[in-house]
């Protein structure tokens, strides 16, 4: 109810799973479109700019955001959760942007394939000093695949990144 999400048993989008975004205003500004049978292509979206602050007016943001890369992922991380609708967060974007003006701390949980992904993601929250804190997602294949009970005991252990800790501890694997 809360993501109101619905079908469509046929048509254009006919076999997918429709979830719609909307802006401040309460109106729609993207849609994700998830096929729920064997389609050629996993999802078909509208064709529009994706940069936009997936379902904002659901968003507090006095509360901590929790980021994560899709939709799915975004349903098992709950309240204040944002999908960034890929693995990068550029700091042009209406989202990052948001969270800079409003100085939201964030909890970042993104699949370890988006390693280096995430690593500038975190320097660049970290360069206008927002507060991110990690969320473990090692030995996971995503965090949709996980229980909500599960990603808040993920969340409950992140610990928070401090620039240079974080980014010498990188620095140091790729040496070693």
């Amino acid at each position: 109810f809360r993501w109101k999400i619905g079908y469509c048993p046929k048509g254009q989008y006919g076999g997918r799973i429709v979830i719609p975004s909307f802006n401040d205003s309460g109106d729609i500004n993207y849609y994700i479109a998830r096929s729920y049978v064997d389609h050629k292509w996993k999802y078909k979206n509208p064709p529009v700019s994706k940069n936009v602050i997936f379902n904002e007016l659901s968003i507090d943001w006095d509360e901590p955001l929790i980021l994560v890369e899709g939709i799915f992922d975004a349903i098992v991380a709950g309240n204040n959760a944002i999908p960034i609708l890929g693995s990068t967060l550029r700091d042009n974007t209406k989202l990052f942007q948001a969270i800079v003006l409003n100085d939201t701390p964030v909890y970042l949980a993104f699949d370890e394939d988006a390693k280096t992904k995430t690593g500038q993601i975190i320097k660049n929250l970290l360069k206008y000093d927002i507060e991110v804190f990690k969320i473990e997602t090692s030995n996971i294949e995503d965090v949709g695949s996980i229980t909500k009970g599960e990603f808040i005991s993920r969340m409950v252990n992140a610990h928070p990144v401090v620039f240079d800790d974080y980014f010498l501890i990188d620095e140091l694997r790729r040496v070693i």
